[in-house]
């Protein structure tokens, strides 16, 4: 079958992308490569890789470069002056803002991991973008006030993640987004991490190096962590909430371990529809960019003959407590999806550097959220407040642990 499809757009659409340097964003870029009459980089950003941000400059020459530093955008600087490069340089947290909602950018990619993504993707939504939205962290911490952003400015949200793209596919939709009307559950699948078929004594000797490898996707260092302790999924589940509008009880997670279904939604008449492809971001990357149209990805169709079996399993909340935690601070809600947020972030940095033990990682976020007082996010000062506050309780408790 074939079918020829005029075109939505009438000149290429300006992306920038915020994170450009990790697996989402080097993905994007991959995709965008691909349909060059489709899309032009407007800015790219990385927070120390200024190597590998100069090789994207190079390459795809976009009008703004941002680094975390001062001292990395000097550097930036002098080796693209010995490229003849003319591209504007900026560091910091106000220059990612600047790029988010600048008037000469139409999509963001919003792919910096954890909270140091929060203030860039408000400002995207805030201005009225299309948002790529693949910092999870952003929902988590400040779901109520992003979702309202986008409400008023008419930002488009369109879920990077997976399971949440997979989501996206599987509701009806229209040109402003989609509804779950007539859904019974969504079924949010998860691969299990490495440490699926660990027991309790296993996990209590874990290596980082382990809890690194990944058995189906290929990640960054904090998501691979949270991968393997279910923190991820259960991040996905507060995410979920916001991006469709539902509650905890609407959603159940399944474990599927050969990722080949990214995620699916249960209907009142029997019904379920799933997404199904390989373990590859491009194939959602290419989605959220062209949607409402089809583009190629880059990503090898899949190929029903080699697909050994699709498996399916219950999580084990007890070995896997982060996915319980996730689950509790939704269904409290106010500030206490944030505090849970910070907490596991410090404690995955002091995993990766060695100060706590994997089991320990949902001690911190336990006793963390113990600790603090959850208020109403009324204000975006409330949420970096609790955020910070969080933060010290946190690093007090892995110092406890030493």
């Amino acid at each position: 079958m074939s079918l020829i499809q005029a075109s939505l757009i009438d000149k290429p659409q300006r992306i920038s992308i915020l994170g450009s340097t990790g697996s989402i964003g080097k993905s994007t870029l991959d995709v965008v490569s691909r349909h060059p009459e489709r899309f032009s980089v407007q800015a790219l950003s990385a927070h120390t890789r200024v190597d590998e941000l100069f090789e994207q400059c190079v390459r795809f020459k976009p009008e703004v470069a941002v680094v975390g530093s001062e001292e990395s955008a000097q550097r930036l600087q002098d080796l693209c002056r010995e490229k003849n490069l003319s591209i504007t340089i900026d560091h910091g947290p106000k220059a990612l803002e600047q790029v988010a909602d600048s008037e000469r950018t139409d999509i963001v990619v919003a792919a910096i991991v954890g909270a140091a993504g929060l203030l860039s993707t408000l400002a995207a939504a805030n201005a009225g973008k299309r948002l790529l939205l693949a910092n999870k962290e952003s929902l988590v911490m400040s779901g109520e006030l992003l979702m309202h952003a986008a409400k008023c400015s008419g930002a488009l949200i369109m879920p990077v993640d997976s399971e949440h793209n997979a989501i996206f596919q599987s509701l009806p939709s229209g040109t402003s987004g989609v509804n779950t009307e007539g859904i019974v559950k969504i079924l949010l699948t998860a691969s299990g991490g490495p440490f699926r078929q660990f027991t309790l004594e296993q996990l209590r000797v874990v290596t980082v190096q382990q809890a690194l490898k990944h058995p189906n996707w290929v990640m960054g260092p904090k998501i691979s962590i949270d991968s393997a302790t279910l923190m991820n999924k259960g991040l996905e589940v507060i995410e979920a909430c916001q991006l469709f509008a539902v509650s905890p009880d609407d959603i159940d997670v399944v474990v599927h371990p050969e990722s080949i279904i990214h995620s699916m939604v249960s209907y009142k008449d029997g019904s379920v529809i799933a997404q199904m492809g390989r373990p590859d971001m491009r194939t959602p990357i290419a989605h959220a960019l062209a949607w409402p149209e089809r583009i190629d990805s880059g990503v090898e169709p899949l190929d029903f003959l080699k697909v050994s079996g699709l498996h399916f399993e219950a999580p084990d909340m007890h070995r896997f407590p982060l996915l319980r935690l996730a689950f509790e601070a939704q269904r409290e809600g106010g500030t206490a999806p944030t505090v849970l947020n910070a907490a596991n972030e410090v404690a995955v940095d002091a995993f990766l550097t060695g100060d706590v033990a994997f089991l320990q990682l949902a001690e911190v976020v336990e006793q963390t959220l113990s600790r603090s007082k959850i208020s109403p996010t009324s204000d975006l000062s409330t949420i970096i407040s609790a955020d910070e506050h969080a933060r010290v309780i946190a690093r007090e408790l892995v110092q406890s642990f030493a």
